[in-house]
């Protein structure tokens, strides 16, 4: 998902999107002990997509202060 993207989403919803991108996360963390990881890119990928939610919350509380 774009930055632009999630700009447009209200903290509700990104705090929703980051649980789910836990999750996710952490399952692919099972998988790859178990050496059942398919596509090792997947975890680059979530990694990135937590740290941009992130981001994104951060500027928006740095807006509202």
């Amino acid at each position: 998902m774009k930055v632009s993207e999630l700009r447009e989403k209200n903290p509700a919803e990104l705090e929703e999107s980051l649980l789910d991108l836990r999750k996710e996360q952490f399952n692919l963390r099972m998988q790859q002990g178990t050496g059942q990881l398919a596509r090792p890119s997947e975890m680059n990928r979530v990694r990135k997509e937590i740290a941009r939610i992130k981001t994104v919350l951060n500027e928006q509380k740095a807006g509202e202060a």
